[in-house]
């Protein structure tokens, strides 16, 4: 039975073609109806993401909870319809469908709480986490304190907010590209080249050499 937040599914209606697949590739009446029956799925799944992470009626009033399941559906709808391509039937193709809903319900959520919020783009404070081992937060603190003289050296003062809003503030990439007239493709190229640039210099100061080779 598949099941949404560990509850199960509604039941596709009547109305629900036997190959989802092929009534949604196939412009017409049944494709139509397909759509209206998916997006139906497709809200319900969003629904119970938005509710899941605390966004429900009690935190932003229940139409503004609906706007947010209905825009996730939406954004979703059209993401399955442009990737059906994709789909290889190893699951049922409405749970593979609500992973979608799901997936932009939470982009949705985290965006709301966003709104109206001051996104701070300059500074950043690192603290190395706290350790019962004395060297061990020694060695935590002086990589905070290199990382932190990087981010200030190594980047530029765009960069370094990109960074800041993503990595340490975890601002939604959505947001951030609205506030910064800017578009997601844009900011993950900007994250990706400063991420570049940070692991060299880890690298080079030794900090990488029995680690991973990555960053966060």
């Amino acid at each position: 039975m598949t099941t949404v937040g560990g509850r199960p599914a509604p039941a596709p209606t009547a109305a629900a073609p036997v190959d989802w697949v092929a009534a949604l590739s196939m412009p017409g009446p049944e494709q139509e109806r397909a759509i209206r029956e998916l997006h139906g799925l497709l809200v319900y799944a969003a629904r119970r993401q938005v509710h899941r992470m605390g966004g429900g009626p009690g935190r932003h009033g229940g139409a503004v909870a609906d706007e947010l399941a209905n825009q996730a559906a939406d954004e979703a709808l059209v993401a399955i319809l442009g990737k059906l391509h994709t789909f290889e039937g190893r699951s049922r193709f409405t749970t593979w469908a609500y992973k979608f809903a799901v997936l932009h319900a939470a982009n949705a959520v985290r965006a709301a709480a966003w709104r109206g919020r001051e996104i701070q783009l300059e500074g950043l404070e690192l603290v190395a986490d706290r350790s019962p081992e004395p060297g061990q937060y020694a060695e935590a603190a002086a990589l905070a304190d290199t990382v932190r003289g990087l981010l200030e050296t190594e980047l530029s003062p765009y960069q370094r907010r990109v960074v800041i809003a993503l990595l340490v503030d975890e601002v939604p990439i959505d947001v951030l590209a609205d506030r910064l007239g800017t578009n997601r493709n844009a900011l993950y190229k900007t994250l990706h080249d400063a991420r570049s640039k940070l692991r060299r210099r880890l690298d080079a100061l030794g900090y990488l050499a029995a680690a991973t080779g990555d960053l966060p």
